[in-house]
């Protein structure tokens, strides 16, 4: 199957021609040496399928950061039957600065003039037959939210696949006294047979004249012996380009770029009219403004959080049998259909039965319950960042970010691991810092990133707000948003000042112009991370809630829990059924490990169950929900109760809500899951980083805890 790279300028709607061109049919693809998340995905047209790698969004391919690194290498090491560079028509010059790299390369090229409607709005118009003839490529224009010219332009990759079109670009200059030296030094590289096989060699010389240190590492391992000699000939072109030029080489180069890209764009652009006031330059005159901004967004996040409990857990909409349910009591309902229908196991094989009872439907179900309430969120943020709210959010943070020593385009790793509100992730948060360029601010910013609220711990507080605050839902989230924030604010600065020394660099970025949000890009973006959740549940999750199944189910006590009351003493009338299924919990391996932890977590209102829970959360956020409902349906003895997880919390004499409220603070900031530790220390080069992560978080998160606690119980709040 032929294979095309879709490349492009961050906001340049790249994303949206990719899922217009692929609809469903995607994946994430992982390639030798990649780790930045490339999406896969499959185009069809006429009977013919095309693979289509949706490549990072970046500005350019000079290797400074790891999306600039990975969209360069796949295009050069794997080579793409065909490249579609999409552009903002309304930002021509800019944009057209990647174009002329890829061109630099000698890729076949395609160009998806994107966004025409905005460059229309904005009195622009670009003669794409001139751009096509200037730089030798097709020139397609698009408008790729709407899919227009989508198929004009897979038409035109498969004419191109099949040999119908020319996609050879054009030969880039620079200048005479700049081409003379590249014309040289390609000439030489071209002498090592090795090189030509691999790269193409005036691609080489260049990315020589600019000492790109990847580039200049590869000439290293492939010429051997002739490498000393190709360095050597490439610093004696730059002294003549510095001495003649009167300024730095790679400057230079990067400027000639800028000038091609400029002589282009007059050729090609015409003024329609004078340009109108964007709606985007009205709204962000109140969104962007420096004290209506903050006030904005708080309103947001909050009409998020109303909206997410309304929809999910409180509008009853779903009929079934006869009734309305709400999407949160339809699973519910579902699970508890699924318990009744096992129940008569109980007494021809108890073992199986509780590990189904117990560890799939009360520990798996108690996550998967939660299941709307995580798509519906996961469906507003993708509306957010559909709309281009998402980058105004950055925006807004920046000077925060900057006051507490985070750089400020540490905000995108921050968002995506769940800043906005909830429903993010910490592993793809802290792979996001491969976008800040210097290690400092990657680290700290990696260690701050699982302070965010992800999508697993919205699990947590679901249930436990739901238990015990279920009038202040949206006051709550608000609450654990803001704290969310303020941790992670004040362990930056602490990491900055006293950690992890160093100069803050500047965060320069572009917003995009607002779209409406389409339902289609909404949906997939949804069904992603939803499926992601799902997969999650039905294989991680599942795992580990069977091995704590174990844990808590072995070793019964003797005669299967009937001989001994819960405190180990003979047996007496008054022992409750409950009681006994209490001991048994009690007496197994993960019960014996939760009551030595108690003399210590009692401290911060934890009992031994709630320490069995928080142990699972090491894995995995999620599997506190299905341990502890897996803990409390072992310990009763009737597992076949019709109440949730919550309502069982909220029945329980044992708990009230100043504990919930310090449990949610507690897993809010407790070590990062074992994915996300696993993936700081990939980031971070060191085991070292990624257990101090776990330490100096799980540390504050106690603390934090105990004081919550012993202030509410001096204040009368721990009290029935």
């Amino acid at each position: 199957m032929a294979g095309i790279a879709i490349a492009g300028n961050p906001n340049a709607g790249k994303t949206s021609l990719f899922n217009h061109l692929t609809g469903t049919f995607q994946s994430v693809g992982n390639y030798p040496g990649v780790t930045v998340e490339c999406k896969e995905g499959v185009a069809r047209l006429d009977g013919r399928r095309i693979r289509v790698v949706d490549l990072p969004g970046t500005y350019s391919l000079t290797a400074y950061s790891q999306e600039e690194l990975v969209a360069r290498d796949f295009i050069i090491e794997q080579g793409p039957d065909l490249v579609v560079d999409v552009l903002d028509a309304s930002n021509l010059e800019r944009h057209l600065y990647l174009a002329i790299q890829i061109m630099e390369m000698g890729a076949p090229l395609i160009l998806a003039l994107n966004m025409v409607d905005v460059a229309a709005h904005r009195g622009i118009a670009v003669d794409h037959a001139k751009l096509s003839e200037l730089l030798g490529i097709p020139v397609v224009p698009t408008v790729g939210n709407k899919g227009v010219g989508v198929r004009e332009l897979l038409q035109q990759c498969l004419d191109a696949l099949d040999g119908k079109l020319s996609v050879a670009p054009r030969p880039v200059t620079y200048g005479h006294e700049v081409d003379e030296e590249v014309d040289k030094l390609a000439e030489l590289l071209s002498s090592v047979p090795s090189l030509p096989a691999r790269y193409r060699p005036r691609w080489l010389a260049v990315k020589l004249l600019e000492q790109d240190a990847e580039v200049e590492k590869k000439v290293a391992e492939l010429a051997d012996a002739e490498a000393d000699h190709m360095l050597k000939a490439a610093a004696k072109a730059i002294k003549a380009i510095e001495q003649h030029c009167g300024d730095d080489c790679a400057t230079v180069i990067a400027e000639r770029r800028y000038g091609y890209a400029s002589g282009i764009m007059k050729e090609c652009l015409i003024l329609t009219g004078q340009a109108r006031q964007l709606v985007t330059d009205r709204i962000d005159t109140l969104v962007c403004n420096r004290f209506l901004g903050p006030v904005i967004l708080v309103a947001v996040v909050a009409a998020l959080f109303f909206s997410v409990f309304k929809i999910s857990t409180e509008w009853e909409w779903i009929p079934w049998f006869g009734g309305w349910y709400a999407p949160v009591a339809w699973v519910e309902w579902f699970f508890d259909q699924l318990a009744g229908a096992i129940s008569g196991l109980e007494a021809r094989a108890p073992v199986l039965h509780s590990l189904l009872n117990d560890a799939v439907i009360a520990g798996v179900g108690g996550v998967l319950g939660f299941m709307p309430l995580i798509f519906t969120m996961f469906f507003l943020i993708s509306a957010l960042e559909d709309s281009g709210y998402i980058a105004r959010v950055a925006f807004i943070l920046d000077r925060v970010l900057q006051t507490f020593g985070l750089q400020g385009k540490s905000i995108l790793a921050l968002i995506v691991s769940g800043g906005l509100g909830a429903g993010g992730c910490a592993v793809p948060g802290v792979m996001a810092t491969r976008t800040l360029r210097e290690d400092k601010d990657r680290l700290i910013t990696m260690l701050v990133v699982p302070f965010m609220n992800c999508g697993a711990k919205l699990t947590v507080y679901a249930m436990l707000i739901a238990a015990f605050f279920p009038r202040h839902r949206t006051e709550m989230m608000l609450l654990m948003w803001a704290v969310s924030w303020s941790v992670a604010l004040a362990a930056a600065w602490v990491l900055r000042k006293f950690v992890i020394r160093g100069e803050q660099t500047p965060f320069v970025m572009e917003l995009p112009p607002y779209h409406m949000p389409l339902l289609r890009s909404m949906l997939i973006h949804t069904w992603d991370r939803t499926w992601l959740y799902v997969k999650k549940a039905g294989t991680v999750i599942l795992a580990i809630n069977i091995l704590f199944w174990a844990l808590m189910y072995f070793p019964r006590p003797p005669d299967g829990g009937d001989s001994q009351a819960p405190g180990g003493g003979p047996r007496v009338a008054a022992v409750t059924e409950e009681e006994r299924a209490a001991g048994a919990l009690s007496h197994s391996f993960a019960g014996r490990f939760g009551r030595a932890l108690e003399p210590v977590t009692q401290w911060a209102g934890f009992d031994w169950r709630t320490n069995i829970s928080l142990m699972g959360g090491f894995m995995a956020k999620e599997v506190i929900v299905g341990t502890m409902g897996t803990a409390l349906a072992m310990g009763d003895v009737d597992p076949d109760r019709p109440e949730s997880l919550s309502q069982q919390l909220a029945q329980d004499p044992a708990w009230n809500p100043l504990k919930g409220f310090v449990l949610m603070v507690f897993v809010m900031m407790y070590a990062p899951c074992f994915a996300s530790m696993a993936v700081i220390r990939r980031e971070s080069g060191s085991w070292k980083w990624a257990l101090f992560s776990t330490a100096y978080s799980t540390g504050i998160a106690f603390v934090l805890a105990v004081v919550i606690y012993q202030s509410g119980l001096a204040l009368g709040l721990g009290t029935p």
